[in-house]
């Protein structure tokens, strides 16, 4: 930027400054660097001058899967990016379990962003700072450091945005039971796993303790999880591990005493896994000796026992030395309230459609486990189609056209692709695949309202996506291409037609793509899931699971402080301090 650039934004500030009551001119702090010039009053305005180049400022909240993915690849000479979390790194969580029992240290699944700003010419600022308000109607979020940096010692900010990218993650869901959130673990970030990793060397030193009943050291060396999902599962795995592969030999007077307990309400446990892996789980739980109870409804818990209701059994209460309670995912409350503003109050999680645009207002979206796609009824728009593809009103088209009808529909809703390939639409799906190229084929008429007929049952079909890392980086990745070729997609939309508009919209739509599932169980064990019904179960599942977690890494730097720390505890097994 030239000296008469700088003295002109200089001149521009001093008379915004000016502008300013005296009251409001207690701090004032002006920043001139990069081509921009900040300056931020002690009432939390702020004013950003830029030098004319035009960039949109993208504003991130959130450095979970969603926001690092997103921030990993967005073009940086494209936007203004900033980046708000209060945490200053990114968690590799699917090996959060691992962290619990010493198997792989904490720092070494977390990649600072402070490394990402430094490793990217410094193209994006990041400010350590919770945001609690959104205001989509001004174009603000309203953030709150711990540092307090401001007069008044809140560390109270606003920082403004052209686009804003909701990353904020999610909650444990306690339904509400009582007692959870005063005397349970929850196994969401880093913290949560080191103060696990704590309470279960606790657990073992009281119980190891003098003067102490077989009762008082039974109940210290009860360990219960709440939850037999994926999380829950793989904790009580590794903690099985831990205790029978290093603890006993630490603790031989009190191993006896050590109980796993696994809580379900359903029926079974991994209910989202392939039931030929669910029965393997749970067949091997029962051969290490861990307590599963399926059918248990937990209704309470205290700071000595947890009370659970069966149907057979009635309400029981369990004496317990430490509990996980890893049953899902709740709402934070800045989504809550800001769910309230755009006319979604009733529902759990923000809806997006499927280019993940936030309903109800302009230039917001939201990623990851915050939000949900909802995709809009097929069947509303396949009339309107076949109306504006049979012209003569004859009620028949040939196959050849209703393949490129189905070309737009497909484009539109994914889930059409996919419900064609299902049982009930079998035949139809072989017609189409014998007609390619068939001239005489192609130019058969079919019956528009026996087709519509077929796809009726299509928006049953549709799915709710997980809430998983595999999603939320795949939406990062899609939505950060999305704005890195907005430009010439405004001008060569590659979207499928607008249904209610002209034209056609300038992305394609976000797709899944399932890559599989792994369920660590223990023992050098692992149930794996791939695409196309691959099913295995076994030490050499074991090995591919090793090869795809060291591959994800964030970095070079976390995938070499994992794969030592698995080596690590091969040779030297876990290491059992309480740090």
């Amino acid at each position: 930027m030239s000296s008469s650039g700088g003295l002109s934004l200089v001149r521009r500030a001093v008379e915004a400054v000016r502008r300013t009551p005296r009251w409001r001119k207690r701090l004032v702090v002006v920043t001139v660097g990069g081509g921009t010039l900040t300056y931020a009053c002690q009432d939390n305005q702020v004013l950003q001058i830029n030098d004319g180049t035009g960039k949109k400022k993208v504003v991130i909240i959130g450095t979970g899967w969603a926001g690092a993915s997103f921030l990993r690849n967005i073009d940086t000479s494209l936007y203004d990016v900033h980046v708000v979390s209060p945490r200053n790194y990114f968690t590799f969580t699917p090996l959060l379990p691992s962290v619990t029992c010493g198997t792989v240290e904490a720092r070494s699944i977390v990649e600072p962003i402070r490394n990402m700003v430094r490793k990217r010419g410094g193209a994006f600022r990041f400010w350590e700072a919770e945001c609690y308000n959104i205001d989509p109607n001004n174009k603000k979020i309203h953030c709150r450091s711990d540092h307090g940096t401001n007069i008044d010692g809140n560390g109270e900010f606003v920082v403004d945005y052209d686009y804003l990218i909701v990353a904020v993650g999610a909650r444990p869901n306690t339904f509400n039971t009582p007692g959870v959130v005063e005397n349970c673990h929850f196994l969401k970030e880093v913290e949560d796993a080191q103060k696990i990793r704590k309470s279960v060397m606790k657990c073992f030193e009281k119980a190891s303790l003098p003067n102490l009943t077989e009762e008082e050291k039974k109940k210290n060396l009860h360990f219960v999880i709440i939850g037999g999902g994926p999380t829950g599962v793989e904790f009580a795995a590794e903690l099985h591990d831990f205790v029978n592969e290093d603890l006993a030999k630490l603790y031989p007077d009190v191993k006896k005493y050590v109980n796993i307990s696994v809580i379900e309400a359903g029926d079974h446990i991994l209910t989202m896994f392939d039931k030929r892996i669910t029965q393997f789980a749970e067949d091997k739980f029962k051969r290490d000796g861990i307590d599963l109870k399926t059918n248990f409804k937990v209704v309470k818990v205290s700071d000595k026992a947890i009370t659970m209701t069966n149907v057979a059994t009635g309400e029981i209460a369990v004496p317990y030395g430490m509990a996980v309670w890893s049953t899902g995912i709740g709402t934070r409350p800045i989504i809550m309230d800001f769910m309230k503003q755009v006319g979604q109050a009733n529902r759990r999680v923000l809806a997006t459609d499927e280019w993940l645009r936030v309903h109800g207002c302009d230039d917001v979206y939201a990623l990851g486990d915050c939000a949900t796609i909802t995709q809009r009824k097929v069947m509303e728009d396949v009339a309107a189609i076949f109306r504006v593809a049979d012209k003569d009103n004859s009620g028949t088209l040939t196959l050849k056209k209703i393949k490129n009808v189905l070309g737009d529909i497909c484009g539109r809703y994914p889930q059409v692709e996919l419900y064609l390939k299902t049982n009930q639409m079998k035949d139809f799906h072989d017609l189409l695949k014998e007609s390619d190229g068939n001239i005489i084929k192609e130019s058969k008429e079919l019956d528009i309202e026996e087709f519509k007929k077929a796809l009726a049952r299509v928006d049953s079909q549709v799915k709710i996506l997980p809430a998983t890392a595999q999603v939320a980086s795949q939406q990062g990745a899609y939505l950060a291409n999305c704005f890195n070729r907005m430009k010439y997609c405004e001008e060569n939309p590659e979207g499928p037609l607008r249904i209610r508009g002209t034209g056609h919209h300038r992305f394609k739509p976000f797709r899944y793509r399932h890559f599989g599932q792994f369920a660590p169980l223990g023992g050098e064990q692992t149930a794996a899931q791939l695409p196309g019904d691959w099913i295995h179960v076994g030490h050499s599942t074991q090995w591919l699971w090793y090869s795809v977690y060291a591959s994800k890494q964030f970095s070079w730097r976390t995938r070499m402080l994992v794969v030592s720390d698995w080596a690590r505890r091969f040779i030297f097994g876990r290491d059992s301090s309480s740090l």
